[in-house]
């Protein structure tokens, strides 16, 4: 089965985004003729079977293969690079190329950067001595649609460039492929940002526009009239808690990658010892659209319901004459049965996850943090885990929720907690933990903590939540709305001035930016002019919103975005953007640092 999303139903056409970057790479691949071997980056690999399928790249009479430090073994004589900008890639093509001279094999040789060329890259082609060998040039695919409602610009490390390195090349791709956007879907007038790296994007996209300008006049209406980007730094608490929706614990313990999970193929009944089965999890899947924003315990509901019903109807047209119509009616049912079967047994193994202790224990101590409820209690907790030597990133996750809300930790504890991490867990991870210290997310305590005033300003912690009929975001954390999507919400309804004062506890500068000329940049140090409520389209259609995550966005943070847009008197449809979807687990692996 394709694992690439249906996007008829998206609020924009992005269909048409996949297209251009569908021709682009059959432009490249036509012009090398004849018989070539694709050696494509493996990360790279995932997001271009989004784009294209495998099928389409070998009617270029393309040998596919995967970049890897091992010679590529072909007979082909032309060999077609597709990397990411990376200096160890730059290595093993080198390596390649130096092997194949070795043994007096003569090919000819194409390197496309993905999105861009970059100087450092090919600096190291010169300095070994193969720069003259190759001919190179750039895919530009800046935003892959990972579904009808969401963008990724597949950056794995920006949060950590940005914030650890003080790398901001990953900001200068976000706002070209925004900017790329515009061409297609007109200027975004409204503009809100908040943190240091959504205010530098959105400086960027006014050069852009100053430099290479979409000529307004031609374009019409803009199909986008808002976007909002968001630091993930602004909100670090919400990635760190255990997701509870289906899509976003599929994510936390099977880990969805490219729109789909890999597993063992006993967990979907089938019995082939030792195979592995791709699941395709996107919006294709009737069933999935249905229950994947949903608090997992509901949906364990929903299928039971569903199953009860299909046995009921079973039964009916097993003991009752029916007519054609209801036959027909009962054939389409039965034609959702393996959609069925597959959620049942996802739903089946998770429930063997979500059951534990150690689970349900966590999820009582993010309660406990999120409303700053015992700091002793929080302390010992972690302590105890760091001792019972639970799984470092674990550990780590509730750290930064406790360093976080506490801003920091008082030196004596920040001290002991660390000693004690790297006696547990080994000294090599202490480059981690300054990783983590040099982004703000365990550090020693420099001011006292706004989280009890954001919280209850915002309201992030809410009683009684129903998870069943919900009628608040906070369904997808059982009782904790997301801060994330909280800012969104205000900054949807009444623009962000309202709660001004609250946003300055946060992270980072804020602004609201009219963009219906360029003359005057405003500054980004305070909320600038007033846009105080998105303007609905001419022909009456719902105002479109581009959100963008600048770092990462979850799972359960989409689900929250998706359930405010089909909120009742809600009139605008979002989309999402981001650098990667991530969870708590994904996130810290790109601060990890083990010292050989």
């Amino acid at each position: 089965m394709s694992q690439i999303p249906n996007l008829e139903n998206a609020p924009i056409n992005l269909a048409s985004i996949r297209a251009r970057a569908q021709s682009q790479l059959e432009h490249i691949l036509r012009n090398i003729r004849g018989d070539k071997c694709l050696v494509i980056d493996p990360k790279l690999s995932g997001s271009l079977s989004l784009v294209v399928q495998s099928s389409e790249l070998k009617k270029h009479s393309a040998e596919l293969r995967h970049l890897t430090a091992e010679p590529i073994q072909t007979e082909r004589t032309k060999v077609v690079y597709l990397v990411r900008g990376e200096l160890n890639l730059m290595k093993f093509i080198c390596s390649h190329i130096h092997n194949d001279t070795s043994k007096g094999l003569h090919r000819e040789y194409h390197l496309y950067f993905v999105p861009r060329r970059l100087i450092a890259c090919e600096k190291i082609l010169e300095e070994e001595k193969v720069h003259e060998l190759l001919n190179i040039g750039e895919f530009p695919l800046y935003l892959i649609p990972l579904d009808e409602d969401v963008l990724s610009f597949e950056l794995d490390l920006a949060q950590k460039e940005y914030m650890v390195d003080g790398d901001a090349t990953s900001l200068w791709h976000i706002a070209k492929g925004i900017h790329n956007l515009e061409f297609t879907f007109g200027v975004i007038p409204n503009v809100r940002a908040k943190g240091k790296a959504a205010a530098r994007i959105a400086d960027i996209m006014n050069r852009m526009q100053a430099e290479e300008p979409v000529n307004m006049s031609d374009m019409g209406i803009p199909e986008i009239n808002t976007l909002i980007l968001l630091d993930r730094e602004v909100d670090m608490v919400t990635p760190m808690c255990s997701q509870l929706t289906y899509e976003g614990l599929l994510d936390e313990f099977l880990c969805i990658n490219n729109g789909a999970v890999e597993l063992d193929s006993s967990i979907m009944g089938v019995q082939q010892e030792g195979k592995k089965i791709k699941v395709p999890l996107n919006s294709s899947d009737k069933l999935f659209k249905e229950i994947r924003d949903m608090n997992f315990e509901v949906v364990v509901q929903v299928l039971r319901q569903k199953a009860t019903s299909m046995k009921q109807d079973y039964t009916d047209i097993s003991t009752t004459t029916q007519t054609v119509s209801e036959l027909k009616d009962f054939v389409k049912k039965l034609n959702s049965l393996p959609e069925m079967t597959r959620h049942i047994n996802l739903a089946q193994h998770l429930s063997t996850f979500t059951s534990k202790p150690s689970f349900l224990g966590k999820l009582d101590m993010e309660q406990t943090l999120v409303e700053s409820q015992s700091y002793d209690i929080c302390f010992d907790y972690i302590e105890e885990m760091i001792h019972k030597q639970e799984p470092f990133v674990n550990v780590l996750r509730l750290l930064i929720v406790f360093s976080v809300t506490n801003s920091g930790l008082p030196k004596k504890n920040f001290d002991y907690l660390r000693r004690e991490f790297l006696h547990s867990y080994g000294f090599e991870h202490i480059a981690t933990l300054n990783n983590l210290e040099k982004a703000g997310l365990f550090k020693k305590q420099d001011s006292k903590s706004n989280w009890l005033t954001v919280k209850r300003a915002l309201q992030l912690v809410v009683e009684d939540t129903d998870t069943t009929n919900p009628n608040d975001i906070s369904y997808v954390f059982s009782g904790y709305a997301p801060l994330s999507i909280r800012l969104i919400q205000h900054a949807i309804r009444s623009g962000w001035r309202p709660i001004e004062d609250v946003l300055r506890l946060l992270p980072g500068p804020h602004t609201e930016i009219k963009r219906d000329g360029f003359s005057s940049i405003p500054s980004y140090d305070s909320v600038s002019g007033s846009v105080n409520s998105l303007e609905k389209l001419v022909d009456g259609r719902r105002t479109l919103v581009l959100v963008v995550f600048i770092g990462g966005v979850t799972f359960a943070e989409i689900s929250a975005l998706r359930f405010l847009s089909s909120q009742e008197g809600m009139a605008y449809d979002l989309i999402i953007g981001t650098t990667k979807i991530v969870n708590g687990k994904t996130m810290i692996d790109t601060f990890v640092d083990v010292l050989g």
